[in-house]
């Protein structure tokens, strides 16, 4: 049963993978007016143009055969055919097919399909219907080639393994010429910018330029690297012809002087898959089997072409990954090719590639990829920091089955300065002596090195001088499984294959300590920051030791083969191991129990857990790829407890080169049902003082709300002012005398007695039942649900003159009482018993009911507070003592 994504880690995306075999297509979007680059990538097809990539939908194999037209892109998935829309979206499919198919021809409104069983059929498109199916004889003719010919209308070209060639017409389903041929297998077809012409490309080598509408040869041309892989015509202006061929090179043909132009050497390491020029345009697109995609511009003199743009990634298999410093972006890979790659978890426009490693650079570069002696063997074990890479070099690298060890440099992007090697074997290289296993210090000036036979070698990073050895001749008598340093640079942890773990000083080379292993161990790792050391054994079990008291304090059993690699989650609570048996087992350090096992389809050689704890990154047997793991603890519900000792784990699915969306964890949790969600009391115990889970907004500011009121209240706009009357009133009489305006007083007040009007609300309501019931829940649980303003409101209608009463006011002063006694919504308490009094401080004063009860309360604040101080002083004073005390 599989399944996308385990427990603990899903699926998410693979890194590194940009070709392979199947060639690729190039397609002209009107809309857009620009060229598009389709590549199928296992079962993914990526979509470039200049500068971005854009990754289709996954499908359920490898795609096997492309091809595309101005509007699709079609992928063959073994005896099936999907049509792609707007570079993503599956909206076709055609099943009729009942062998792998191999050859593929968009033709119209149709597309032309071939099997390896000599079955074609043409597609209508959008019916997805069969148009037509035309059986051919694998004894006389097997199609091997397919091509549409220019202006020929309704008409394919079909070459065959037999060396002959049919010219068909698809509507009227009519066999309208067979070309003899040469005697010679068809490998491919290719349409000439001229009219009529074809280049015809043998499994001899040869490249035949023939006319089909005379069936005449015009040009004969012949390569010595074997079969044909592939043909494209230049289309600016020059009258020149690329050739591909098994091995990698490209060879380029003057088709007006009828000669080799120019060779292109090495373009890839592997066959070269597909090739195709731009029209109009002096730029070569290549792909091939080496994970590679490049595009040459011929610009230069001599007709040969130049790398313009690149996206490569290994070529064989990754041997090591680790994660390149503490932002997660940037993993370290060593490949079986040879090379050091970094490739970027963001975008794969900051992958870099370090080069291959050489024992002299310049002798490598004349020689070129095939003849290169000076090659350095694939590297099995490297160690790399951040410290100090602007400076020098920070990553020491060592080789398979050479004593020589190599530094990189990380923002240089090639092979550093030194080559580290024991000082007796300066002159001479011994066979049977090599180095095992390598780590480097985490201030980036020191590298430590374990051979062989059993010597453990000090080298200064910066001048790549030897700085010692551990022991007087070896500090093991086997050969060294692994080598680390503590953060420190305090002690040197060395495990040798006769079954001790020794510890040594790091600068006094002294031996500290010796301890003897129940079996020989094949791995250490160190985790850092936590002081753990895990290590892995040859009989398949894993022990950490701690090594501040140099005990192992775990053992884990359950893998079933060789332990490949082990990584540390980056808080040191998980170990994370993988094996030759295909499992991928997380042990939770704590408890001492297996939490995670999932199954892959081949067995992971190398792990490295993110140092933000986001991606768990995996390399694989026979695999170009670097898989990249969701952590699902970040963002979903994961059942972390023990697994059973009768689990079956479930084989998952390597992610694709799209990302892919997580499970819903919803059906998940249903099918656990062990798996239930913790839900926290309200008060964790009696004694315990527990605040709310309000938000400080809600009571912070209740005490200041009058001031805020007061400062938010809008302005009055300015009055116009009353204008005199023509006539000033006087009054009757002998002396003239002015009317008075009336004064102030005489006017009727507006304020209305709210006690008159007011009726009870829910929370008032409440308060009274409580004084029978004695229960207080009810109405602070209202009172939680309101705003600041609405609860002033509240407290102001408590008072007799807001139509309370000294009875309702007494049950509020219980209510905080209770609450108190209760010690949970503290701060809550506090800000309603401030605004309570700030509001009532005359009538409480008055009343000798509500006096008693507030000297009550008094008493009951005031023990609170002096056990918190207490408990707050405390611990104070322990902070203290820890922070300034030498320990």
């Amino acid at each position: 049963m599989e399944r996308e994504g385990a427990g603990l880690f899903a699926a998410f995306r693979v890194l590194g993978r940009f070709s392979g075999h199947v060639p690729h297509v190039l397609r002209y979007h009107g809309r857009h007016r620009e060229f598009y680059v389709a590549v199928a990538v296992g079962r993914s097809v990526h979509t470039y143009n200049v500068s971005k990539r854009r990754p289709g939908n996954t499908l359920p194999q490898d795609i096997t055969c492309l091809a595309a037209d101005r509007m699709l892109i079609f992928a063959s998935c073994d005896n099936i055919l999907y049509a792609f829309a707007r570079n993503k979206e599956v909206v076709h499919t055609y099943e009729g097919h009942k062998a792998r198919i191999c050859l593929l021809q968009p033709f119209g409104d149709h597309v032309i399909s071939v099997d390896v069983d000599n079955v074609l059929i043409v597609w209508n498109i959008q019916s997805e219907e069969e148009y037509l199916q035309i059986d051919f004889d694998k004894a006389t003719f097997a199609v091997s080639a397919l091509l549409h010919p220019s202006t020929y209308l309704n008409k394919i070209l079909l070459g065959s393994e037999q060396g002959t060639l049919q010219l068909w017409n698809i509507k009227s389903n009519k066999l309208l010429y067979s070309f003899p041929g040469w005697g010679l297998a068809v490998t491919t077809l290719e349409q000439a910018p001229a009219v009529d012409v074809v280049a015809v490309g043998l499994v001899s080598g040869h490249i035949i330029v023939h006319n089909i509408k005379y069936d005449e040869t015009l040009i004969k041309f012949q390569q010595d690297w074997g079969p044909i892989t592939a043909i494209s015509f230049r289309s600016d202006g020059h009258p020149v012809m690329a050739a591909g061929s098994p091995v990698g090179h490209i060879a380029l043909w003057d088709l007006e002087e009828k000669k080799l132009m120019c060779q292109m050497q090495d373009a890839h390491s592997t066959a070269i898959a597909g090739m195709t020029f731009v029209p109009g345009e002096p730029l070569l697109i290549t792909n091939g089997a080496d994970n590679a995609l490049r595009v040459w511009i011929f610009d230069g003199p001599g007709g040969a072409g130049r790398v313009l743009r690149s996206r490569m990634g290994h070529s064989a298999p990754p041997t090591k990954i680790r994660y390149h410093g503490q932002n997660g972006k940037q993993i370290l890979s060593a490949g079986q090719d040879g090379t050091l790659q970094s490739f970027s978890t963001v975008h794969e426009k900051f992958n870099k590639s370090l080069g291959r490693g050489s024992i002299n650079k310049k002798k490598s570069k004349k020689k070129g990829l095939k003849l290169d002696t000076m090659a350095l063997p694939p590297i099995t074990s490297f160690a790399s920091e951040i410290a100090h890479q602007s400076d020098w070099d920070g990553i020491v690298a060592c080789h398979q089955g050479y004593i020589t060890c190599t530094t990189w440099n990380y923002q240089k992007t090639s092979m550093g300065a030194h080559k580290l090697r024991p000082e007796e074997f300066s002159k001479h290289t011994p066979v049977d002596i090599y180095a095992t296993a390598v780590d480097i210090t985490s201030c980036g000036n020191f590298a430590v090195i374990g051979m062989s036979t059993g010597q453990v070698d000090v080298y200064n990073m910066q001048s790549g001088i030897h700085r010692g050895h551990y022991g007087e001749e070896t500090a093991h008598e086997g050969a060294i499984r692994g080598v680390a340093v503590d953060g420190l640079n305090q002690l040197v942890i060395t495990a040798g294959s006769e079954g001790l773990i020794k510890f040594w000083k790091f600068k006094m080379k002294e031996l500290v300590y010796s301890t003897e292993l129940s079996s020989s161990p094949s791995g250490i790792l160190l985790h850092r920051d936590s002081g753990i050391l895990g290590i892995a054994f040859d009989d398949f079990t894993i022990s950490v030791l701690d090594i501040e008291t140099r005990k192992i304090v775990r053992t884990f059993s359950g893998h079933h083969g060789k332990i490949n690699d082990m990584t540390f989650s980056p808080d040191g609570r998980w170990l994370i191991t993988s094996s030759m048996d295909c499992s991928i087992k997380t042990w939770d350090l704590p408890s001492g129990c297996l939490i995670d096992c999932f199954l892959v389809d081949s067995a992971a050689v190398s792990l490295t857990m993110s140092p933000t704890g986001d991606f768990l990154a995996s390399a694989h047997v026979d695999d170009l790829g670097i898989y990249l793991w969701s952590n699902r603890s970040l963002y979903s519900l994961v059942s972390l407890r023990p697994l059973p000792a009768d689990y079956e784990p479930s084989l998952v699915t390597l992610p694709s080169t799209c990302p892919m969306q997580d499970m819903d964890v919803s059906g998940d949790e249903d099918a656990c049902d062990e798996m239930i969600e913790y839900v926290s009391p309200e008060q964790l115990g009696e004694q315990l003082v527990t605040l709310s889970l309000l938000p400080e907004s809600r009571w912070k500011n209740l005490i200041n709300l009058d001031i805020i009121k007061k400062k938010n209240k809008p302005r009055e706009p300015p009055k116009v002012p009353k204008s005199a009357p023509f006539f000033i009133p006087t009054l009757p009489g002998l002396i003239p005398r002015y009317i008075l305006p009336e004064e102030e007083n005489d006017r009727q007040s507006k304020v209305v007695n709210l006690g008159v009007l007011a009726q009870k609300s829910d929370f008032y309501i409440h308060l009274e039942e409580a004084l029978s019931t004695n229960e207080y829940k009810a109405p602070l649980d209202l009172l939680k649900s309101l705003g600041p303003s609405n609860i002033e409101l509240e407290l102001r209608g408590l008072a007799p003159e807001g139509g309370g009463s000294i009875e309702v006011m007494l049950s509020f002063l219980r209510m905080i009482g209770v609450m108190l006694n209760k010690k949970y919504n503290f701060e809550l308490i506090q800000a309603y018993l401030a605004l309570f009094l700030k509001l009532h401080i005359k009538i409480l004063s008055s009343e000798p009911k509500l006096l008693e009860e507030l000297s009550k309360l008094s008493m009951q604040l005031e023990e609170t507070w002096i056990h918190l101080q207490a408990l707050f002083n405390q611990s104070l004073c322990v902070l203290t003592y820890m922070k300034s005390a030498l320990l």
